[in-house]
């Protein structure tokens, strides 16, 4: 279906996102070492994960004319190849981890302010997807995206 192109984690609100070659994710809880792995600094509970396209990413920097790195959404995971609006409501796998889509990530003012103004209405509908981890392990770069049902 689509495969896993980047791992970030970010240890706090607002610090600088890490790339990693693999990451062990935790069953209810999130990446070990990111932020949302902590409740508290989660928008909901199952808001344990979150996901992007990269095809959204290059579609931004072709009609703005502006670069975007993988890493400037702020998102967990960046995929190839899978529609992840598609996946709101299901069940899928990444790697060895089985994830349930449960929302959109839309855009906010936060989302302008850390990439760029215009990046918050091109990214409506495009944003991403938050996540509930159901089953936990270790994900890497290259790992297959499937849907289960």
């Amino acid at each position: 279906m689509g495969t896993l192109r980047h791992i970030f984690i970010a240890p706090a609100p607002g610090a600088p996102m890490v790339e990693l070659a693999q990451a062990e994710a935790i069953a209810g809880r999130g990446l070990r070492g990111d932020r949302y792995a902590d409740e508290a600094h989660r928008q909901a509970p199952d808001g344990q994960l979150t996901l992007i396209e990269l095809e959204s990413i290059e579609a931004y920097a072709e009609a703005s004319g502006q670069a975007m790195a993988p890493h400037e959404p702020r998102r967990n995971l960046v995929t190839r190849g899978v529609r992840l609006n598609e996946l709101r409501g299901r069940r899928f796998r990444v790697g060895e981890l089985e994830l349930e889509g449960v929302e959109l990530c839309e855009p906010c003012a936060l989302f302008g302010q850390r990439t760029q103004v215009e990046a918050v209405r091109f990214f409506v509908h495009r944003g991403g997807l938050r996540c509930r981890i159901v089953k936990g392990g270790v994900l890497k770069r290259g790992d297959a995206v499937v849907a289960l049902s």
